[in-house]
């Protein structure tokens, strides 16, 4: 807080003077300078800052679970970690036009039955923002609309209706009067970012800002924008497919790189609660190329098929490419299953891709990915109903990925049969339905399959 200092007014004009003197400088009067204590002008964050903080020993502080306020939608609680969180403050990010503000408005709609929610919009009109719950059937939603982008109008907005969800859409479109730059500039972000975080915090309300996303994919702004909120959510997907990805980035209050998984209706975003058949494609008889990978995304394990195909190079030299996989792991695992797998597709153009849209970080595609280029190499089916997860290392070992088990028990819900896997994935005891073959190695496993 800034010091009170001392100043000299004139009481016949009112100027001041930055000392004491006996005749005033702006009207000329004489004694007349009367010495003040002047008041120091708020700072930009007193209104919002509360009173300050005492030192208190970490034993003294009695820990509690924050109580979660279920959104309405399964899939978006799933991200969140069981729901919103009074005094959080959420991210929503995404490529325009993908469903952001669809989300927000169903999951306001949802809300606003038991809690007062305002939706704050800064890019469209409130009739807008009618019409859109007109096509999603939610004319009726209990939600309180404000047009506004300036943040001291929305403080005030907040202040007066006392919410306890409120929708910033979107976060680059609201300007302070305290600085001078435009919306959207880096200032303004941090600085309206920084104040509605800080009156989230103070009056236990949840926050929820809609961000905007560069042309390399990252939300537009200040990096310090994700650092300062509680939860960053990147919104996925092709916006010409029908279904949506939420992926959790950072999350304070529930784990990390949760997916949740949405279709695209005529009536809004739908739930997907078996997403593991989205990824799947259906083919009336094995086909070669193609193997099935148990993947991980958070806390839920995901079925994906993961497609190779292994031609004739046409050109000078053989191409690589990788759709939602690494692809310069593509090159590394092409080089040890010439090593140790003894399959040469040096003149061969390789092209490998995950179905569905979805991307696979996590190595234990590994062994997924070098079994389907196999398959495609020598035109033979992988055996039906047949699930694979591994890790495979420079030296052609297998390595064992992290929750095994969990993946095999959602292979077995989906009616496969067999799975190949590493030899310390192996469950220590049997799992009724499925037959597990562990392998140590990459020329083992081709060799099983070859078998078949």
């Amino acid at each position: 807080m800034a010091k009170a200092k001392t100043v000299h007014a004139c009481t016949e004009c009112g100027g001041a003077a930055p000392k004491w003197q006996g005749q005033c400088p702006h009207c000329g009067a004489w004694n007349t300078l009367v010495e003040s204590v002047a008041t120091p002008a708020p700072t930009r964050f007193q209104s919002v800052a509360g009173g300050r903080s005492p030192v208190r020993p970490l034993s003294s502080i009695v820990a509690r679970e924050s109580p979660r306020v279920p959104s309405g939608l399964d899939e978006f609680d799933r991200v969140l970690g069981g729901g919103l969180v009074p005094g959080g403050v959420i991210l929503l990010g995404g490529d325009p036009g993908i469903g952001k503000s669809t989300l927000l408005l169903q999951a306001g709609a949802a809300l606003g039955a038991a809690h007062k929610v305002l939706y704050v919009t800064g890019e469209e009109s409130v009739e807008q923002i009618a019409l859109r719950a007109d096509r999603l059937g939610l004319v009726n939603a209990p939600i309180e609309l404000l047009a506004e982008v300036q943040l001291e109008a929305i403080v005030a907005a907040i202040g007066a209706a006392q919410p306890e969800i409120v929708v910033v859409d979107s976060i680059q479109t609201v300007y302070t009067e305290s600085l001078t730059s435009a919306p959207g500039s880096v200032s303004q972000v941090r600085e309206c970012a920084a104040q509605l975080t800080r009156l989230a915090k103070q009056r236990g309300i949840v926050v929820v800002f809609v961000g905007h996303v560069t042309k390399e994919g990252a939300i537009a702004g200040p990096r310090v924008l994700e650092h300062i909120v509680d939860t960053v959510l990147y919104f996925e997907g092709d916006p010409h497919s029908a279904f949506r990805l939420v992926r959790a980035i950072k999350n304070r209050f529930g784990a990390a790189n949760e997916l949740g998984v949405f279709a695209m209706t005529e009536r809004g975003l739908k739930g997907v609660s078996n997403p593991s058949a989205l990824f799947l494609s259906h083919h009336a008889e094995p086909v070669p190329g193609t193997a099935i990978v148990a993947t991980l995304e958070g806390s839920r394990p995901l079925l994906v098929e993961i497609q190779a195909l292994v031609d004739p190079v046409a050109g000078a030299s053989p191409r690589r490419l990788a759709v939602g996989l690494d692809p310069q792991r593509l090159a590394l695992l092409l080089a040890v299953l010439h090593r140790h797998g003894g399959v040469e597709v040096a003149g061969y153009d390789v092209f490998v891709n995950a179905v569905g849209g979805v991307r696979i970080d996590e190595p234990a595609a590994d062994l997924a990915v070098m079994l389907a280029i196999d398959s495609s190499f020598k035109n033979r089916a992988l055996p039906p109903k047949l699930l694979v997860f591994g890790e495979v290392g420079l030296a052609g070992e297998i390595r064992p990925v992290q929750r095994g088990q969990e993946r095999i028990r959602e292979a077995v819900k989906l009616g496969f049969r067999t799975v190949l896997c590493p030899a310390a994935n192996r469950p220590k005891h049997a799992i009724e339905g499925v037959e597990v073959v562990p392998v140590d190695r990459i020329d083992q496993a081709i060799a099983w399959v070859r078998g078949r």
